[in-house]
């Protein structure tokens, strides 16, 4: 690992997206509770939480993070059809939280495949990248917005 011991206390925050691409018709099951499985949203946003806090344990050379924020957000994308899936991590630290903040969205887009896969095993998970961070040596970051 990274000997981050010298460097300055900051606040630091990432933000990355992933979408989960599908059909109209399995859209609409996820929205209206109706998969074999339960809360698909609700389960998928815990398991990026989840996935956040155990970044270190799944990517080697992480450096394992005590983390002050975690936020998932999964949101309808009627136009896709599908999700789209943000993470937001927080924490004053000495490294940063990039990689916090992608393994939420990857495990939160997998844990939605995982349980609607029954319905539809054509879902494409797409898109996964970092948005933004802030805070450390190497200043801000701002992705730039995609292309329709």
């Amino acid at each position: 690992m990274v000997d981050v011991g010298d460097k300055a206390e900051t606040v630091r925050i990432a933000e990355a997206e992933g979408l989960v691409i599908m059909r109209a018709e399995t859209l609409a099951l996820i929205e209206g509770g109706e998969t074999k499985k339960g809360d698909v949203v609700g389960v998928a946003r815990l398991a990026g939480i989840m996935a956040a806090k155990r970044t270190h344990e799944l990517i080697p050379l992480c450096h394992p993070l005590m983390l002050s924020k975690i936020g998932v957000e999964i949101a309808t994308e009627p136009s896709l059809p599908g999700l789209r899936v943000t993470a937001s991590v927080k924490l004053t630290g000495r490294t940063g939280v990039e990689m916090e903040a992608l393994t939420a969205v990857s495990v939160a887009c997998l844990t939605i495949y995982d349980m609607a896969k029954a319905v539809d095993r054509s879902m494409e998970i797409t898109g996964i990248r970092l948005l933004a961070k802030s805070g450390g040596k190497s200043g801000d970051f701002s992705a730039e917005a995609r292309k329709p």
